[in-house]
């Protein structure tokens, strides 16, 4: 089957465009569409973001199923792509245009699989084409197959008795007899006080027109939900604002307009409509979305701890009795190559003395060179062993020299005393760079890389902060306080920084630019998100969001948002109370 050789052309904001579906009656399967993009003058749009869905709404334990269309500019202004319904049914379309310059729009149309054609929902209105006119005129508003009329008389709805009257009919312009309607206008509570309910008992008046009386019990907003149910088909739930004192209502969420004129986007259930007043009264303030820096500093406390690649035991590999000790005290700093101490060891006398008498009977290298090693590996220097060749006789005590620069961190020796062989003697430690080892929330971590800039702060000591660099992450964390080490390398040439120390760690996390809200538009529903967005025309609409970081009073958005959208910053709770009662949904 052809797509319509005439089709509809519609405008979207600074959008003008057609829509062509093929086959025209869509089908289970692979179907087209091909999208014209013109400016307001008529000019191809090129180079355009497409997005276009069909989504078969949840029913029951069902969920949504979507069937997205990849669309490819095929020509300048000409978009072309495919989607698949896997089912018979309605699959309501949604096409979002996007583009640097002229903006963003958003359309909806009606679509079901084995309907001829798609119809106009929301979010423009038809210029032309074999189908620009709107079916059933005379009736504004349609949800679903239904088209529908409601008023309130007297028109300025007051304290007191109301008259609802609402006419149906079908998408051929016959009269609907048998709905059933309920009607409900409720006041949202307000701090201690319950909300309130003025219910219509709707009845048939032949002619497909239906009547009930209303009566709100005191001055203020009463917005009204109306259930619509035709039998054979899906209840329609559509809201409208209403409040005693101002003329008229206005349609919130559940219809859209069909009167032919410009017509509002579908607004999911729990939109709330505001007039200006209202707005001003409530204190509602909007910000746009928006891609910031969301790099921010991670505190923590830290614990100054020795550099575990610049510490050096002093052991022995004989056993031996100290004479001299140079190394006499804990904390004190010695050079790579001062003496520590003397050692008495029978094992290294008769070690000299062996290499002394190999050297006097001229024996062969292999045996002389041997006994060098020996002592070597003992501890003796080249020199000690060539000042023993020429004094032709051992030495009774041996000098221990210091392996590296550092300070003496553990002393386990004193004049006298005997010490196995491998036993440790001496700890030194290079302090001239320190580890400080910061622990870390398991929500923090994901902000740590490798490599980042930290800065370290003494609080009681007068200088200025020390920079370093995070140089490990531990790859566990501690069972009792859930927290995860990371070892900050800090250069420390005036010895400021001692071990044990506790220190104030800052950490320079670098997010990168994230699409991102103030905090104050989040509403914290147990475990969801949720944000108000304005989407024109007086209507606030709830969206789930996803959030991620969190940086100087904002709020990364993962999902639900994008940039540009307006969404609310104060006041959002109050809405949200009014929201909860329009939406009757479990989430809240």
């Amino acid at each position: 089957m052809a797509a319509d050789s005439n089709p509809v052309r519609y405008k979207a904001g600074a959008y003008q465009f057609g829509l062509e579906l093929s086959p025209s009656t869509p089908i289970v399967g692979e179907n087209t569409l091909v999208l014209t993009l013109q400016d307001g003058d008529g000019n191809p749009v090129e180079n355009a973001s497409l997005s276009a869905i069909a989504e078969m709404p949840a029913m029951g334990s069902m969920a949504a199923m979507q069937a997205p269309a990849e669309m490819t500019e095929t020509a300048p202004g000409v978009y072309k792509g495919s989607f698949e319904p896997y089912m018979k049914g309605s699959w309501p379309l949604t096409l979002t245009v996007n583009h640097e310059e002229f903006g963003k729009a958003r359309v909806n149309f009606d679509l079901a699989t084995g309907r001829k054609g798609m119809q106009l929902s929301s979010g423009a209105r038809a210029i032309g084409g074999s189908k620009g006119k709107t079916q059933t005129t005379e009736l504004p508003y349609r949800a679903g197959d239904i088209r529908f009329s409601a008023e309130v008389l007297p028109e300025t709805p007051r304290v007191g008795p109301n008259t609802l009257a609402i006419v149906l009919r079908d998408q051929d312009g016959n009269p609907i007899d048998d709905a059933s309607i309920t009607a409900i206008a409720e006041m949202p509570a307000m701090g201690t006080m319950p909300a309130m309910r003025a219910p219509a008992e709707m009845a048939s008046r032949g002619s497909g027109r239906y009547e009930g009386t209303f009566k709100p019990s005191m001055e203020g907003s009463w917005p009204l939900t109306l259930e619509i149910q035709v039998p054979g088909q899906s209840p329609r739930r559509v809201s409208f604002d209403l409040a005693t004192g101002r003329k008229g209502i206005q349609l919130s969420s559940g219809a859209t307009r069909a009167d032919g004129g410009e017509s509002m986007e579908m607004a999911p259930p729990g939109t709330v409509t505001l007039d200006p007043s209202r707005r001003q009264l409530i204190g509602v303030k909007t910000a746009r979305t928006e891609y910031r820096d969301m790099s921010r500093p991670v505190r923590a406390v830290g614990t100054v701890a020795y550099d575990e690649t610049r510490l050096a035991d002093v052991s022995l590999k004989f056993d031996a009795w100290i004479g001299e000790l140079y190394a006499d005290y804990v904390g004190k700093p010695v050079k790579k190559g001062d003496p520590l101490f003397t050692v008495y060891s029978p094992d290294l006398y008769a070690a000299q003395q062996e290499f002394l008498e190999l050297s006097r009977r001229n024996s062969s290298r292999g045996l002389l060179e041997a006994a060098r090693k020996r002592l070597l590996l003992w501890n003796m220097s080249e020199t000690e062993i060539e000042a023993l060749q020429r004094r032709g006789s051992p030495a009774d005590y041996v000098l221990i020299r210091a392996p590296m620069t550092g300070v003496v961190v553990t002393k386990n020796i004193v004049v006298g005393t005997a010490h196995r062989a491998g036993m440790t003697l001496l700890r030194l430690a290079d302090l001239s760079e320190v580890w400080v080892e910061a622990e870390l929330y398991e929500s923090e971590l994901s902000l740590l890389s490798e490599g980042m800039a930290a800065s370290i702060q003494l609080p009681h000591a007068r200088i200025a902060p020390l920079d370093g660099e995070v140089s490990f992450i531990y790859p566990f964390a501690d069972r009792t306080t859930r927290t995860t080490k990371v070892r900050v390398q800090v250069a420390n040439p005036e010895g400021a920084l001692k071990p044990a120390m506790y220190t104030e760690v800052t950490l320079q996390s670098r997010a990168g630019e994230r699409l991102a809200i103030p905090e104050e538009a989040v509403i914290i529903s147990g475990q969801k998100r949720y944000v108000f967005e304005d989407i024109g025309e007086g209507r606030l609409a709830p969206r789930k969001v996803e959030t991620g970081l969190r940086a100087n009073g904002f709020v990364e958005i993962l999902s639900g948002l994008e940039e540009n959208d307006s969404i609310v910053t104060s006041g959002n709770f109050l809405i949200a109370s009014e929201s909860r009662l329009k939406a009757g949904i479990d989430q809240w």
